[in-house]
């Protein structure tokens, strides 16, 4: 017995060298962690319990060494004393690359999750699939992308992409439903630099065609862009403090000693006389929100709208936000999917949402038209439509046309929608309202400029305020700024209880 207890540590030992000494310095050379240093700091310190160390590859037409684990460390622990199950890909065995037993090491570990309702979390770190192994390595990305696909919405997924993800590998990160990639190191695309230059003769770098900073700003298609993997990692650990276990979990609640009817007066002089001169609509949030703290989601891409968690009195929220200093505030395409997608991702696991309201309208122009912002748009008309948490609209200023309809109103089911007294909500502007209403009468006058002037005027004083909508009940309430959290919080106390429902269906058809 003595014997065989030491062979089974000696093999234990050996896995955890991954592709030897000399891989693992190459990886520290290059500014990595590995993949079970990486596993040590995102979770919880002894609790990561690890699943098939022993597992090796089954191809055997090119004689290819076999390592114990076979290039991806799987298994659970937990964080902040959640449980989460987790797999990291070992860049140190044969790059990371997916091989068939490494395919079926993370599906085991995805079904898992599936059946305890825990969140999942990929660290992903590698060259592709397997060339060795063929159709049979392309075979176990599709088991992954299933069971991706199946997860959505009922366990939270969080990928973060530690070095390369290329090819078909970078459809398992697209699905889960946030990325994280780190600066300088991590990159992802379908094709590389090699196949860009061949085919449409551009040259171009990994980090310029896929880093992370493309990702981040460009693209969208990251959420959030890490100093390092130590940052990233952490991130992961405090991003997963908002979310519940699964889509049947409650949301997430902590204590909190943040006065719940703490009043904001420099939330009463934040709105500008002007009505066309910005401000940050992150001071509102900062202010209102439990101890100023928010974590901001898609910082860098499509900055017009603003989007990410807080807590109030303690209750884990999602905030969406339109941004008056960038393009006014505006919604245009990305800001559109980028709010939608973030409505979805909340109503799936029972966050509240939280919206602030100060919208031009849609954004005009060829371009816009050209590449589809009706069918943009209407993401996140339906994603608010759709949507039973708890919904809180604060209309601050503009809201104005078809935009005022979108952003949570009270017609798609808003459950409270309030207005600062600064809220100006109408068809359109003053001017371009007059420049239709009152064209022929602006056109035979003795100076038109000062009729139109005098006109615009008119219509402000008796279109460009709350009152109209609150006669109507469009508004259940008109609002004093600096009340703003403390109405909040009373407002989420008596949706605590809030029961909707959606007819029955297998799913929308949402306009993709």
């Amino acid at each position: 017995m003595r014997k065989a207890i030491d062979e089974l540590r000696n093999k234990r030992e050996q896995a955890k060298l991954g592709g030897g000494k000399e891989r693992t310095e190459r990886q520290h050379k290059a500014g990595k962690l590995t993949a079970r240093e990486r596993l040590d700091i995102l979770l919880d310190e002894g609790t990561f319990t690890e699943m098939d160390p022993f597992v090796v590859h089954r191809a055997s037409e090119f004689e290819l060494e076999e390592f114990p684990g076979d290039g991806v460390v799987t298994g659970y622990g937990t964080i902040h004393s959640r449980k989460v199950f987790v797999f990291a890909q070992d860049f140190t065995i044969y790059g990371g690359s997916l091989s068939e037993a490494h395919a079926e090491k993370i599906c085991k570990i995805m079904d898992l999750a599936m059946k305890t309702g825990s969140p999942m979390i990929g660290l992903n770190d590698s060259g592709g699939a397997r060339i060795q192994e063929g159709v049979v390595s392309l075979g176990g990305y599709a088991d992954i992308f299933l069971r991706n696909t199946l997860a959505s919405g009922v366990v939270p997924q969080i990928s973060a992409v530690m070095g390369p993800c290329a090819g078909g590998a970078v459809y398992s990160p697209a699905i889960t439903d946030f990325i994280l990639m780190v600066k300088s190191s991590s990159y992802m695309y379908v094709t590389g630099p090699k196949v860009v230059k061949t085919v449409t003769h551009e040259e171009v770098s990994h980090e310029d065609l896929g880093g992370a900073g493309v990702h981040s700003s460009k693209s969208g298609v990251a959420h959030f862009m890490a100093e390092n993997e130590i940052a990233c990692l952490e991130l992961i650990r405090e991003l997963l403090t908002y979310m519940p276990q699964n889509n049947r979990s409650e949301t997430p609640r902590r204590e909190c000693d943040d006065p719940i009817d703490r009043h904001e007066t420099e939330l009463n002089e934040l709105i500008p006389d002007n009505p066309n001169k910005p401000y940050d609509i992150k001071n509102v949030i900062t202010k209102v929100v439990d101890h100023g703290k928010f974590l901001e989601v898609h910082q860098d891409w499509a900055q017009n709208i603003v989007i990410g968690f807080a807590r109030l009195n303690g209750l884990s929220i999602g905030i969406v936000a339109n941004q008056p200093a960038y393009l006014a505030g505006v919604l245009n395409i990305n800001s559109s999917t980028k709010a939608a997608r973030f409505v979805r991702f909340c109503d799936c696991f029972n966050i509240p949402l939280i919206t602030f309201v100060d919208v031009p309208g849609f954004l005009p122009g060829t371009d816009q038209e050209w590449n589809g912002i009706i069918r943009h748009g209407s993401k996140l008309l339906y994603a608010y439509a759709e949507a039973t948490v708890p919904k809180l609209t604060v209309i601050t200023r503009k809201a104005y046309g078809g935009a005022y309809d979108v952003m949570s109103s009270k017609h798609i089911r808003g459950d409270f929608n309030y207005a600062w007294p600064t809220a100006e909500i109408a068809v359109m502007g003053p001017k371009g309202a007059v420049e239709i209403i009152y064209k022929r009468e602006i056109e035979h006058a003795q100076n038109p400029e000062a009729t139109a002037e005098k006109l615009a005027n008119e219509y402000t004083e008796k279109f460009a305020n709350p009152y109209i909508a609150a006669k109507r009940g469009y508004l259940d309430d008109v609002i004093e700024p600096a009340e703003t959290r403390s109405v909040l919080i009373k407002s989420l106390e008596m949706l605590d209880s809030k029961r909707d429902t959606n007819p029955w269906k297998k799913h929308g058809n949402i306009p993709l």
